[in-house]
């Protein structure tokens, strides 16, 4: 069954780029936002209609976004599975691959390897590769052997520790075959929204580790060490600064509700006590729903789910959500935390630039503090912002946008290792020297539109069914519904049911009702099981049953 998808130019361009690539290995850079997810799994399912690989492996930053891709996957035809260990040894037969995660592949290289053999694997987000030593050496091992390797990355990347594998570099840069930046879909419109920086500054008074009492602006020049005890003080909610500013931050998204009723709110913390101190302070403030996704609660990953298909306001994060997860309602984000280097920051912007269709409007916002490194990285992407929008707006021959830099100008508005034992906040104050509060913005109709989306290519994806699975199989054969695995997942817990409910009945044990159900279908291992197998074994129950 044919699949229609219709694809942006660039992804469009990326694909032709791809396949005239005589090389086994390709990096794609592409901003956040742009579809790299579905360039991707597109390039996989024509390789697989073609007969050029033979199955599929995606390897991800985070055990989110393994679910990530399947559903995404699932949509085009595509059937991963996303709960594969190595204990479960070669790929499922009724699916065309797997999703694992960076930090799996270090322990199950050898079983990959065996796998990959005639592959076509993803690396999503490949940086990532370098966050652990062992990293890189497994993916040489389980990889080397794949027929193709598509890197993905949302922003350049340096090799600053150890090349990462199957990544080319000139000048320790990596050098991607195919580059699409945000200015560039800013320009093609209707990729990515234009994001706008409010700069927050203050007066910090603290104790340092030494002992010696401290205070500070945003402005004022400090080595590298007493800023960051800066920003940790601004950041602690201990004092008013970071109080203000989530004030500031709810003004803005309850004026952007007024017309994007579902529209949400991103805080990024420091650690998981920070997380739940910034939701605690919401909830008594704003009297509002604060979803906190950190990664030592286990039901994190469906908290993050559940508030993208939502509409409660505000979700708390350390990690998990800056990088990677899809939540287009975000529009609006205050970055709490003491991570200063820039590919963090573009990646909690890029949190903020998923396009919505349907809404013409669609600024967003995230507030900084006005510290030098984050207004380096923010001034860099409000330059590419303004140049794309008045370039735009000169193809257009439009009207360029009425002072474009404006609403980034806030700064002037209410505003490693250390030892920590005596390091304590005495106060974090907004600038007092202004005489009002920030400019709130709401969506309206004289806001910067961007053009129809006419130059979009619609192709037609017809992938193969796995060797283990039938066609028009009616259990998930659509794109929508549960995803394969999620279907086998409920076919056995509905068997294991089945089977208790025989015990009780019978008399008999587990072991020899599982046995002669297994034989009945002709199940080997329950592990190794179809969809088609499941409901035929659990069929078989119902009927065991009905006959008692």
């Amino acid at each position: 069954m044919a699949t229609s998808i219709r694809l942006r130019p660039w992804q469009r361009l990326a694909l032709d780029h791809l396949r005239s690539s005589p090389e086994p290995d390709f990096l794609a850079v592409a901003t956040p936002g742009a579809g790299k997810t579905t360039f991707a799994l597109t390039a996989v399912a024509q390789s697989l209609t073609h007969g050029l690989t033979s199955s599929v492996i995606v390897v991800a930053p985070t055990q989110h976004l393994k679910l990530q891709w399947a559903t995404a996957a699932h949509r085009l035809g595509l059937h991963l599975d996303h709960e594969w260990t190595a204990k479960d040894g070669s790929l499922p037969p009724d699916m065309h691959g797997i999703v694992t995660t960076y930090q799996q592949v270090s322990t199950s290289a050898a079983a990959l390897a065996q796998a990959a053999a005639g592959a076509f694997v993803v690396f999503d987000e490949i940086h990532h590769a370098a966050d652990d030593r062992t990293w890189g050496e497994s993916l040489v091992t389980a990889f080397s052997g794949a027929a193709r390797r598509l890197s993905l990355s949302g922003t350049p990347f340096r090799s600053d520790t150890s090349a990462i594998p199957f990544v080319e570099y000139h000048l320790e840069e990596a050098r991607p075959h195919f580059e699409y930046g945000y200015s560039e879909a800013l320009v093609d419109g209707r990729v990515v929204r234009p994001v706008f920086f409010p700069r927050i500054g203050g007066q910090m008074e603290w104790i340092a580790p030494d002992g010696s009492e401290l205070s500070a602006s945003f402005e004022d020049p400090l080595e590298t060490a007493r800023a960051n005890q800066r920003l940790r003080v601004a950041l602690s909610m201990e004092g008013e600064w970071l109080r203000a500013v989530l004030t500031d931050a709810h003004t803005q998204l309850t004026a952007l509700r007024r017309v994007h009723a579902d529209a949400g709110g991103l805080v990024i913390a420091m650690d998981q006590e920070h997380a739940q101190a910034v939701a605690g302070f919401m909830r008594e403030r704003f009297r509002v729903e604060v979803t906190v996704a950190v990664s030592d609660d286990p039901g994190a990953s469906d908290k993050i789910s559940a508030f993208a298909a939502g509409s409660d306001p505000w979700i708390v994060a350390v990690r998990m959500v800056s990088e990677g997860v899809d939540i287009p309602r975000l529009r609006v984000g205050v970055f709490a935390t003491n991570t200063t280097t820039e590919l963090f920051f573009r990646q909690a912007v890029g949190r903020l630039v998923r396009w919505t269709p349907g809404l013409r409007s669609q600024k967003a916002f995230l507030y900084i503090p006005d510290d030098s490194r984050l207004r380096r990285w923010a001034a860099g992407i409000g330059e590419e912002r303004r140049h794309s929008l008045a370039k735009r707006s000169r193809d257009e021959d439009e009207e360029v946008w009425r002072d474009p830099a404006a609403l980034d100008d806030v700064a002037d508005f209410v505003d490693a290792d250390e030892q920590l034992s005596l390091f304590a906040v005495v106060s974090a104050t907004v600038d007092t020297d202004a005489t009002e509060l920030p400019p709130v913005f709401a969506d309206d109709d004289d806001d910067w539109d961007t053009p129809s989306d006419t130059h979009g290519y619609e192709i037609q994806l017809a992938v193969p069914p796995p060797a283990g699975s039938t066609i028009g199989e009616p259990a998930d054969g659509a794109a929508t519904g549960p995803t394969r695995r999620q279907r086998k997942t409920e076919l056995r817990a509905a068997n294991a049911n089945a089977v208790s409910e025989l015990s009780r009945v019978t008399g008999s044990d587990h072991r020899t009702i599982n046995g002669e159900l297994n034989r009945l279908s002709d199940i080997t291992r329950i592990n190794d099981a179809t969809v088609e197998e499941l409901a035929a074994r659990l069929e078989l129950a119902n009927r065991w049953l009905r006959k008692l």
